[in-house]
């Protein structure tokens, strides 16, 4: 399911280029999934094409992961004013969206702490919660959950290189013993 060329669900709709839809292998049962569109992916309607996207094509590929084989996408599908945090209400109203682009997924990764707010429900530090595995449910069924770093939060911290570094690595394990 997506949403309409014409979604009005939200207030962002008002300030969009461009709805920003999942890219990659949507068959191949690995998600990565981010907070929002930022300014670049507005304006070409992909997700994680701006200066995140590159700290992420980056890592991918020195970790042998190309970002074609496993589906990249945003908990909302539009850009927040300011690149602020998508709120609540906003996450809502896009949730359907996202759920049915993560059903067949057998892993989601949650890249920073919008990603799981919105679907763990979690407010505290990524640090305690970085690169565990945890079980929930998305579209009914039970799937892997992996909360990691946002690759922005990569600029200034090793923590978080390290700590996105390896779940991409894991992700790339799991895609190559395709369980």
């Amino acid at each position: 399911m997506r949403p309409p060329t014409d979604c009005m669900l939200c207030p962002l709709c008002s300030g969009r280029t461009n709805i920003v839809l999942p890219s990659g292998d949507l068959s191949s049962g690995i998600a990565f999934v981010g907070e929002a569109p930022g300014e670049s992916e507005d304006l070409q309607g992909r997700p994680f094409v701006g200066r995140s996207g590159k700290i992420l094509d980056k890592m991918m590929a020195e970790e042998g992961l190309d970002r074609s084989r496993v589906i990249i996408t945003n908990t909302v599908k539009c850009r927040p004013p300011k690149n602020r945090d998508p709120t609540k209400e906003e996450m809502a109203a896009c949730r359907k969206f996202l759920d049915s682009e993560l059903s067949q997924c057998r892993i989601v990764i949650g890249l920073g702490k919008s990603a799981c707010r919105d679907i763990l429900g979690y407010e505290g530090r990524m640090g305690e919660i970085a690169n565990k595995r945890i079980s929930v449910v998305i579209g009914g069924k039970e799937t892997v959950f992996i909360p990691t770093y946002h690759p922005a939060a990569c600029i200034y911290s090793k923590e978080a290189r390290a700590g996105l570094r390896e779940t991409i690595r894991a992700a790339r394990e799991e895609l190559e013993a395709g369980h």
